[in-house]
């Protein structure tokens, strides 16, 4: 009996125990099925807290309209709709915020039919524009999908006569202007007004300098030039626009800047000083990264895709890096082939895997969710308020870099200098580092500004006088002792009695 007792004792405390537990208030991250990873300033991965999760994926296979084909991209409108451009089938799927279906973009028959549309952009009102790939041109709709009006290849003499036309991606402004995202072009985006006439391109890539292409120029004859293959500027991949009017874009295979943010006159503000984004290929056979579509969320939070990686990158509204997920795999979270992503205002990212035929939707965690806040204050100069919000990022993750960089900032504006350069040196951040570190020692000088003084003081009267004399003493006593060493010689030489 003692013994049943005593089990029911040890069985009931356990209870108990698990019971208090799990009422504890306590923090929890989604398991994910892969480990998550950031990126510090050496270009080393490191362990991370996951910033996104896998939720859900939209394939088409519950809806009357069918299963998706090889879709190549997909919008989230302003009143929370979805239009995916279902490639392989040559059409526009409408779906509402419970991903049912809404409607069906393409007619069976006439102007109305796509052909292989890649591309698509909704207006505030409704109005639809698709980038009907094979058909060569972009084709408008009425928010209840039906066909309005359509502008084909742009006739103007800048294009030239060898100009070829393939609308993939576009957006429209608050004017109504199109910039037009053409594959194969690599004069920059086409501009394209209300009434379908050419106005010119903007925001082009360019190509950079290189000792080699100079040198072949000197020295090649008129007929090896004529051989030489002409260097092109890299090609956009997308466009999109933020809130404020300005442009981003992406390119594909560039080692430097794959992402812009373009000013009105097509000026890159992003990167100020040359900027490398998304991963580094050590082997196979491609060495560059290759982004295929970008999304900027209201805070300026740019979510990037690239092809050679299958991962999506995020960077706050400076360039600095927040975030990596994805990769190559055929597990939920994993791409075969991504080609497109958006950004919903709740911050859920879609992102379209036509290998798979579907379209992926990946959730934030609590961590990104942390770090968004935090990076908010920090790029609005709050340094102070985002300072707490960094802190509780470092108790979560130790590793990420821009923590100890905001948090550098924060004291290097309460001229906390000494502290600063220690968080920069932890950020690995050189150029705040030797900021703070001039300022420091601006602020030392002046702390102890008095017995610098006098330590110069003292050295100056020690080189003048003390050194001096003290030079002379020691000449004195090491003539003394020559003289005295000659003397001892002299006079102790032996006497030969002999002599």
């Amino acid at each position: 009996m003692k013994q049943v007792s005593k089990f029911r004792f040890v069985v009931s405390t356990a209870i108990a125990l698990l019971m208090l537990v799990t009422a504890l208030p306590v923090q929890t991250y989604a398991a994910s099925p892969y480990e998550g990873y950031t990126r510090n300033k050496l270009g080393d991965d490191v362990h991370s807290i996951n910033g996104y999760i896998y939720e859900s994926s939209i394939d088409g296979y519950d809806l009357s309209s069918g299963p998706f084909s090889a879709p190549e991209d997909v919008f989230l409108a302003d009143d929370g709709t979805i239009y995916i451009v279902d490639t392989g089938n040559s059409r526009i799927v409408h779906l509402n915020k419970k991903h049912e279906l809404l409607g069906i973009i393409g007619d069976e028959e006439g102007d109305g039919k796509l052909y292989e549309p890649k591309g698509v952009f909704v207006k505030q009102d409704g109005t639809i524009y698709v980038a009907d790939t094979k058909n060569q041109r972009i084709a408008i709709f009425d928010q209840k999908g039906k066909f309005q009006n359509q502008f084909g290849k742009p006739e103007n003499p800048l294009l030239g006569a060898t100009f070829s036309y393939s609308p993939s991606k576009l957006l429209v402004d608050k004017r109504n202007y199109m910039f037009v995202v053409s594959d194969g072009n690599t004069q920059g985006l086409i501009q394209i007004d209300p009434n379908g006439q050419f106005k010119g391109f903007y925001g082009a890539n360019h190509v950079g300098f290189s000792w080699s292409r100079l040198i072949n120029k000197l020295v090649a004859t008129d007929e090896q030039k004529a051989k030489l293959s002409v260097v092109k500027p890299l090609e956009f991949s997308n466009a999109v626009q933020d809130e404020e009017g300005f442009i981003y874009t992406s390119t594909l295979g560039t080692e430097m800047n794959q992402l812009k943010r373009l000013s009105p006159v097509g000026v890159d503000t992003l990167n100020i000083v040359p900027r490398r984004y998304g991963g580094r290929f050590d082997n196979g056979p491609f060495s560059v990264p290759s982004f295929l579509d970008l999304a900027v969320d209201k805070d300026g939070v740019i979510t990037a895709l690239d092809l050679q990686s299958s991962k999506v990158y995020q960077y706050d509204k400076l360039g600095n890096f927040l975030f990596v997920f994805g990769g190559l795999g055929d597990q939920n979270g994993l791409f075969i082939t991504p080609s497109s992503l958006a950004q919903s205002p709740d911050g859920t990212v879609f992102v379209v895997d036509k290998g798979r035929n579907r379209v992926d939707l990946f959730r934030t965690t609590p961590f990104a969710e942390l770090v968004h806040d935090a990076s908010r204050l920090f790029v609005d100069g709050r340094y102070k308020e985002a300072e707490g919000l960094w802190n509780e990022v470092l108790h979560l993750n130790g590793n990420f870099d821009l923590a100890y960089l905001a948090i550098g900032k924060s004291l290097f504006k309460a001229e906390n200098y000494k502290d600063a350069m220690t968080y920069f040196e932890l950020a690995r951040s050189r150029y705040d580092y030797s900021i703070a570190f001039k300022e420091y020692r601006k602020e030392y000088i002046r702390e102890n500004f008095a017995w610098i003084c006098l330590i110069i003081v003292v050295i100056i009267i020690a080189l003048r006088y003390i050194l001096p004399f003290l030079w002379r003493r020691v000449r004195i006593m090491l003539s003394a002792r020559r003289l005295a060493g000659a003397a001892h010689i002299k006079g102790g030489v032996p006497h030969d009695r002999n002599l």
